[in-house]
């Protein structure tokens, strides 16, 4: 018998079936990412990062150097890496070349207008915090890295940038949580 809805037939009967893997073991399974342990487990950092000049900023290094003891015991995992802050924002991007740095600036301020005649009503703090809340938000404040093997699983010419939107340099506040196998 078929049951017709709204004059459509209903799509035929899906079926799955179901494969049992037995779980790897890490003693013997040399391709194994497995935690001996057994269970996943956390670890949580927040790194203060010194003022920088408006601009993008390579920050990898500062980022691995502080949390590299934790990352070596994660054979499998994510690494969550936020910014605590409305007015600078996190990339990914080159990490080779500078000039890759200085021409997304040059972007940014290009589509993001500034100054006293820009149209923004949010000025208490000066002309640039509105257009770097909207650079902020473009970007966003947070990244997640896969960790491979007790190192963040980034691509070769892949690098964590900070991008900082405001004319006052200020220390910014970086969460990172890692959470893995």
């Amino acid at each position: 018998m078929t049951i017709i809805f709204s004059g459509v037939a209903p799509p035929p009967t899906l079926r799955v079936r179901s494969v049992f893997t037995p779980a790897a073991n890490p003693a013997t399974d040399r391709g194994s990412m497995a935690s001996p342990s057994g269970g996943p487990k956390w670890a949580q950092k927040t790194i203060t990062l010194p003022p920088q000049r408006r601009g993008c900023h390579l920050i990898t290094p500062m980022i691995v150097k502080e949390i590299r003891q934790d990352l070596s015991g994660f054979n499998c995992g994510l690494a969550h890496v936020f910014l605590q802050h409305t007015s600078a924002s996190l990339t990914i991007n080159e990490n080779y070349d500078p000039d890759v740095q200085a021409d997304t600036e040059t972007f940014l301020n290009s589509i993001v207008p500034e100054g006293r005649s820009a149209p923004w009503r949010h000025t208490m703090e000066g002309p640039d915090d509105m257009p770097a809340h909207i650079k902020s938000s473009m970007f966003g404040c947070q990244l997640t890295i896969p960790i491979t093997k007790g190192k963040l699983g980034m691509g070769t010419w892949q690098g964590i940038w900070l991008c900082e939107h405001r004319d006052a340099p200020t220390a910014r506040k970086v969460v990172v949580t890692l959470n893995g196998i």
